[in-house]
C-alpha cells in the first residue's frame, strides 16, 4: 500500500514454511508423517522409516527455496519473522536471563533485531523440523544451525517531492535487486533497516557547506553488522579490520595458529569496548567467548611447535612442529611404563615386541600386524620372539607364527592381546586418534633410517624411544630439576644392566641422534639432535 510522500511502504510480516515429521497412528507400524505449514501442501505418510521420510522432507525444503529465490529471493520490506515471534527462536542473551523477562517484541522499541532481511533456513539437530523464514541478519545469527542463504537489498528510502536526487542501485546487488553476499569474500552492508513505519530522510550527498560527503566505511564481524554511527570511531574502524582479517584468514590454505590467537584477543577488547559503548550484554558474552578462544588457540599452538604459552624462543628452544602433543606425550609415557611392567620375558627384545604390539592392541585388546612389521622391529629375531610371547599367553594368534610371518601389508593378521581385551580392568584413557599418533611416534623412533643403517639392537632402539619419550621443550633429556635421565631407569626399561648403558648411547651418537652426552653420577646428560626434535615428546 503506497502511502504519501515521505513515508515508506508500510511493512509486512516475514513469510515462514515450517515442514515437520512426527510420528503417525500405532508406534508398532512405524509410519511417520510429513507436513508443511503451507496450506496448498497435502500431508505425505512413509511407511519405510524415518530415514525415507527425512530425505522426502529435505526434498520438499528444497522445493519451496527454488520457488522463492525464483520469485525474487527474500523481500527488503518484510518484517523480521523472528520478532513476529517475540524472538522466541534464539536463545536468550546471558545477560538478560530467562526468555520472557525482557524479551523485545514487535511494539517494543528495544529490539535486538537489525540488519537487512535475510532468507534462512533452520534445521533441528534431531531431524525433524526444517524452518524456512525471512528474518534479519542479527537474529539469524543468534539461532543455533540456522544459514543464511540470501540477503535482501534494504528498502529503498522515499525521496522527497521537489528534489533532484538521481535514483541509484546499491552496490553489490544485481540486475533483480538481490545483494550476493559471502562472507568469505566480501562484508555485508553496514545500514541496517529499521523496523519503524515513520519516515525516513533520504540520504545526503553533500554536507552542509556544499563539499561532498564521504561514505563511511562499512563492515561486518561475527555475522554483526558494525552500525555506522558507532563511537568512537576508532572502534567501529577496528571492528570493521577485524571482521575483513577473519575472512582473510578463512582463505588461507595453511593455519597460522599465533595469528588466530592475536585475532581472538582483538575481538575480545573491541567487543568488550563495544559492549560498554552500547550497553549490549550479548557483545559482551561474545568477548568472553573471543578470550576462551584465544586461550584454546595459544594451547594448540604450543602444543604443536613443543613452546609453553607464554614463552619466547631464547627460553624454549627452537620450534618445531611435534608429532606428539604435551597430553599425548602422557600417555606415551603410560604406554612405555605398562609395557615394561607387563613384559613376560626380560630380554630386551621381548620388551620392544610388547611395546610395539601393546601400541596396537590398546585400544580394544585387537591390533594388526604383518610379517614386514615385526622384521622391521626385531630384524632375525621377529619369529623367535613371537613364539615366547604366545608360549607365555601373553599373544595370542588365529593361526601359526609361520603364517603371520608370512602376511603381506594387504593382508594384514589380527592378534589378541588378553590383558588389553574389553572385558579387563583398561589401563589406558586415550582415543583412537591418539592411540594412532603414539603408535605412528614409536613406529617412527624404532624405524628410524641411521638407526637402521647401524643395524641398532632391540636395547637401542628402546634407549631411543625412552629418551625421545622424556625430553623437555628445548630438546635437553630429562625434567630441569633433575638434570638429566637416570640410568637406573632407562636401563630397566631397556632390559640393561646400568653399566651397558653407555655403549647404547655411543651408538645413538654415532646415529645423530643424541648430543653432547655425558654420563656422571648415575645419570645421563644430554640433548636429541635437531633431525629428531620432531619425536620429542615434551615434559
Amino acid at each position: 500500500m503506497t502511502v504519501d510522500a515521505g513515508t515508506q511502504q508500510e511493512r509486512v510480516a516475514g513469510r515462514v514454511w515450517t515442514v515437520r515429521l512426527d510420528p503417525y497412528g500405532r508406534p508398532s507400524t512405524g509410519t511417520v508423517r510429513l507436513s508443511c505449514s503451507r496450506p496448498a501442501c497435502p500431508d505425505q505418510r512413509f511407511t519405510d522409516g524415518a530415514a525415507a521420510a527425512r530425505k522426502a522432507a529435505v526434498a520438499h525444503v528444497n522445493l519451496h527455496l527454488a520457488r522463492i529465490r525464483a520469485g525474487g529471493g527474500p523481500r527488503g520490506e518484510a518484517w523480521c519473522a523472528c520478532r513476529v515471534a517475540d524472538c522466541a527462536w534464539h536463545t536468550p542473551d546471558p545477560a538478560v536471563g530467562a526468555r520472557g523477562s525482557t524479551r523485545p517484541t514487535a511494539e517494543s522499541g528495544t529490539a535486538r533485531c537489525g540488519g537487512p532481511v535475510a532468507l534462512t533456513v533452520y534445521a533441528d539437530r534431531t531431524g525433524r523440523l526444517w524452518r524456512i523464514a525471512e528474518m534479519c541478519t542479527r537474529c539469524a545469527a543468534a539461532i543455533a544451525d540456522c544459514r543464511v542463504l540470501d540477503t535482501a537489498v534494504p528498502p529503498a528510502r522515499a525521496v522527497p517531492a521537489g528534489t533532484d536526487q538521481p535514483a541509484t542501485t546499491p552496490v553489490g546487488t544485481t540486475g533483480d535487486g538481490v545483494a550476493a553476499v559471502f562472507s568469505d569474500h566480501h562484508p555485508s552492508p553496514a545500514t541496517s533497516a529499521s523496523p519503524a513505519t515513520t519516515p525516513v530522510p533520504c540520504a545526503r550527498t553533500t554536507s552542509p557547506d556544499g563539499t561532498p560527503r564521504r561514505a563511511k566505511r562499512w563492515g561486518k564481524i561475527a555475522q554483526r553488522i558494525v552500525p555506522h554511527d558507532l563511537e568512537p570511531d576508532v572502534l567501529r574502524l577496528e571492528l570493521i579490520d577485524l571482521g575483513d582479517a577473519f575472512r582473510a584468514y578463512q582463505q588461507r590454505t595453511e593455519p597460522d595458529l599465533a595469528l588466530l590467537a592475536e585475532l581472538h584477543e582483538r575481538k575480545a577488547r573491541a567487543f568488550r569496548l563495544w559492549a560498554d559503548a552500547s550497553g549490549d550484554g550479548s557483545l559482551r558474552h561474545e568477548a568472553q567467548r573471543a578470550e576462551k578462544a584465544a586461550q584454546t588457540t595459544r594451547e594448540m599452538h604450543a602444543n604443536r611447535s613443543g613452546q609453553p604459552a607464554g614463552a619466547t624462543a631464547d627460553d624454549a628452544g627452537p620450534v618445531v612442529e611435534r608429532l606428539l602433543t604435551r597430553q599425548q606425550a602422557v600417555h606415551a609415557r603410560a604406554v612405555l611404563d605398562y609395557a615394561q611392567a607387563h613384559a613376560p620375558r626380560p630380554e630386551a627384545e621381548a620388551h620392544l615386541a610388547v611395546l610395539m604390539l601393546t601400541l596396537r592392541a590398546a585400544r580394544a585388546g585387537v591390533g594388526n600386524i604383518t610379517g614386514q612389521d615385526l622384521t622391521g622391529w626385531l630384524q632375525d629375531d621377529a619369529e623367535r620372539v613371537l613364539q615366547q610371547l604366545v608360549d607365555t599367553d601373553w599373544l595370542r594368534l588365529p593361526g601359526t607364527v609361520a603364517e603371520v610371518m608370512a602376511s603381506r601389508p594387504e593382508n594384514p593378521i589380527a592378534v589378541t592381546v588378553p590383558a588389553l581385551l574389553p572385558d579387563q580392568p583398561r589401563p589406558f584413557t586415550f582415543g583412537k586418534t591418539t592411540r594412532a599418533r603414539i603408535s605412528g611416534w614409536a613406529q617412527k623412533a624404532v624405524g628410524d633410517r641411521k638407526l637402521r643403517k647401524k643395524k641398532a639392537s632391540a636395547a637401542t632402539r628402546l634407549l631411543a624411544l625412552y629418551t625421545a619419550a622424556h625430553t623437555r621443550p628445548d630438546g635437553h633429556l630429562g625434567h630441569p630439576e633433575d638434570g638429566g635421565l637416570h640410568l637406573d631407569k632407562a636401563a630397566a626399561f631397556c632390559a640393561l644392566p646400568a653399566e651397558q648403558v653407555g655403549e647404547h648411547v655411543e651408538l645413538l651418537v654415532a646415529a645423530g641422534w643424541l648430543a653432547e652426552v655425558d654420563i656422571s653420577e648415575g645419570q645421563l646428560h644430554g640433548q636429541l639432535t635437531e633431525r629428531v626434535l620432531p619425536l620429542a615428546g615434551l615434559l
